[in-house]
């Protein structure tokens, strides 16, 4: 008897060591276990620290944020660079920190970042700060001629809902997703920052043909208003228009179609209720003169995060269609969507990973996501 519990001892043993030693760097065979689309999923670099946002240079190289206050580049190979030289200093706390980074349209010839983070300000807590845009010149290892090109007017001890996706239009203009920064009803007031789609030149002016332009009760940056916390912006290719994912309260995470100069509603009516006590918000779900949501995630939290339209022919069944990460059960949704309805959802599991934080298509056309859990990756899904 005392044979055979040494032997049960030591195979648990050796089973403890060898999952200790898994360290992998292809996770088909899970990917197997949890969904039978018959993806792959490639490692591109891990290693990681929390990344947030990730855009793609012309040539082949991957730029990426780490939350921590780092930029990265990574190489074709997959070697991740060190840290850029340049940044502004960056408020790291709560849910601020350095967040989205994206190529300048026009990087070949301009070789402009833009990057969004919280900023530090002075005065009251070491948490206190607004969101900000910067832009700079990537130069080898560093960042030159480094511009802040936005900076949110009013200042919050709070560190969440900074928002911070930043999206490309094809016109060449930036869109900036903004939270409400825990103030509500300033996502409602159009003279306040909090809550809204913001669009800017590259350079920080703002456009002529803004909505709200000439108003002298609004912001003239302002595209949308009434947004709780702007976490996925994505331009849909066969229409040209924006599409925003927005972390809601409990149950109300929200998938919406940007029109300018609209209102989401946020938080006079939203489809979800408070944390805990599932206390009622607002006025209900609906209101005159407010958007209603493509889509919306409940009776529990997804929370989504970033997200990118396919066009590529990489996955035939899947053209056209929308993907959104999420940051708790559903690693990546797969949104079958018919114009501008949304006909269907469907989870996509991505093994053993979690918390996706970003989205997006690469040139060589596979899907590409940032994941923060169990350590922070940038994966490749191929076919």
């Amino acid at each position: 008897m005392k044979r055979i519990w040494l032997g049960i001892l030591g195979g648990v043993v050796l089973a403890i060591a060898a999952l200790a030693a898994w360290k992998p760097r292809d996770a088909a065979n899970l990917w197997h276990r949890f969904d039978a689309s018959g993806l792959r999923i490639v490692v591109v670099a891990d290693g990681l620290d929390t990344p947030w946002g990730f855009d793609f240079l012309p040539d082949g190289r991957i730029v990426l944020t780490e939350r921590p206050g780092r930029m990265r580049v990574i190489e074709r190979d997959g070697h991740v660079g060190p840290p850029l030289t340049g940044l502004p200093a960056v408020m790291v706390g709560g849910e601020g920190g350095l967040l989205d980074v994206v190529a300048d349209p026009d990087f070949a010839a301009e070789p402009w970042l833009y990057w969004s983070y919280a900023e530090p300000a002075a005065g009251g807590s070491p948490q206190r700060a607004v969101s900000a845009v910067a832009r700079g010149r990537l130069v080898g290892s560093r960042l030159d001629d480094v511009q802040v090109i936005y900076r949110q007017p009013v200042a919050h001890e709070d560190p969440l809902h900074f928002g911070g996706r930043l999206r490309f239009a094809p016109d060449g203009r930036l869109f900036i997703g903004l939270g409400d920064r825990w103030q509500r009803a300033d996502a409602q007031a159009l003279n306040r920052a909090e809550g809204k789609l913001l669009r800017i030149e590259r350079d920080g002016r703002v456009p002529a043909d803004n909505p709200f332009v000439g108003r002298g009760d609004a912001l003239p940056e302002v595209w949308s208003y009434g947004h709780r916390n702007v976490q996925g912006l994505a331009v849909n290719p066969a229409s040209g228009q924006l599409w925003a994912s927005e972390h809601g309260p409990q149950g109300g995470d929200e998938l919406n179609l940007v029109r300018p100069g609209a209102n989401y509603g946020w938080p006079s009516i939203t489809f979800g209720c408070e944390y805990g006590s599932c206390a009622r918000i607002g006025e209900g779900t609906a209101k005159d003169g407010m958007e209603q949501p493509l889509t919306w995630w409940g009776p529990v939290s997804v929370p989504p995060s970033g997200m990118a339209f396919l066009t590529s022919a990489r996955y035939p069944s899947w053209t056209g269609q929308l993907f959104v990460g999420s940051l708790k059960d559903q690693p990546l949704t797969r949104v079958e969507i018919a114009g501008d309805r949304v006909v269907s959802h469907e989870r996509l599991w991505l093994a053993h990973y979690h918390r996706v934080r970003d989205v997006k298509q690469g040139p060589d056309g596979w899907l590409y996501v940032a994941v923060e859990s169990p350590r922070g990756a940038l994966l490749r899904l191929e076919r």
